[in-house]
């Protein structure tokens, strides 16, 4: 029987942290863990607001589940009035999945991202900078289009044995949105194993918990500084909270997450 190594294992997780699931023609993972085919997937013009649903069991109108690996527990998401307003909340034990949703394709340029989010407990084990403690209480995720076939044959490689591994394509790039434990903000954090996964700490450590966090993040300027390139489109976005690594609980808050195209000046 075959069996996964420790490059494998840390491989697929990263295939599903690029929020892959939900983004291209392959098939995902719905709550029910039964295949679905993303084909039949609605194609959203806007990301669908937290906000304007009422707190309830079950996913946000919209939004998508998504499997880091079928062997990992699943965080749990739900709606909650909290503080006058509609959230999602997330709780994590021991625990990696997401939500995405599937965009229809826009050009990147003066598209800016924006957000709010709350930690409320130290994850004091974690460490992004490590394969084996990479876990974050909040993570906002950008898929980008490409083109593949200019990329070098490593990265050709990875994409292969990520669909082979996965059954699903990996975006051409992704950016990552992270609150770290231990890197500084601002830095820029590589993947292990592809150059295009990078992800850029907009929080860092345990001193603001219980607070929200609002950000807005210009995705070209963000983009052109971790690939060293202009984006293409963007084509979906995704959130995960995660603490299937350093085995540990968290409990976290996102608002309403979106995109904006600002003015040029």
């Amino acid at each position: 029987m075959f069996k996964c190594t420790h490059h494998i294992l840390v491989l697929c997780t990263a295939i599903a942290l690029a929020g892959c699931a939900g983004f291209n023609k392959n098939p995902i993972q719905e709550e029910s863990g039964q295949a679905l085919n993303v084909d039949q997937l609605p194609v959203q013009e806007e990301l669908p607001k937290f906000s304007a649903e009422t707190a309830r069991e079950g996913m946000p109108n919209g939004w998508n589940f998504y499997r880091i690996a079928p062997y990992k527990k699943n965080t749990v998401y739900r709606l909650e009035n909290y503080q006058g307003k509609t959230v999602l909340s997330a709780n994590s034990n021991t625990s990696a999945s997401g939500l995405a949703v599937k965009l229809r394709p826009r050009q990147a340029t003066n598209l800016w991202l924006q957000w709010e989010w709350k930690a409320t407990s130290p994850m004091l084990n974690a460490d992004n900078a490590d394969s084996y403690t990479d876990d974050a209480p909040l993570r906002i995720l950008v898929a980008f289009d490409g083109n593949k076939s200019k990329l070098p044959l490593k990265e050709k490689m990875t994409f292969e044995m990520a669909n082979l591994i996965s059954g699903q394509e990996m975006p051409y790039a992704t950016l990552m949105y992270i609150w770290s434990g231990k890197s500084p903000v601002d830095s820029v954090i590589n993947n292990a194993h592809t150059s295009r996964i990078k992800m850029i700490v907009v929080d860092s450590g345990w001193e603001n918990l219980g607070e929200w966090h609002k950000h807005q993040r210009d995705l070209v300027a963000d983009y052109k500084r971790a690939f060293g390139e202009t984006p293409g489109q963007v084509i979906g976005v995704a959130l995960l909270t995660d603490t299937d690594n350093t085995k540990s609980e968290t409990h976290a808050f996102y608002g309403d997450i979106e995109l904006i195209r600002k003015n040029q000046k």
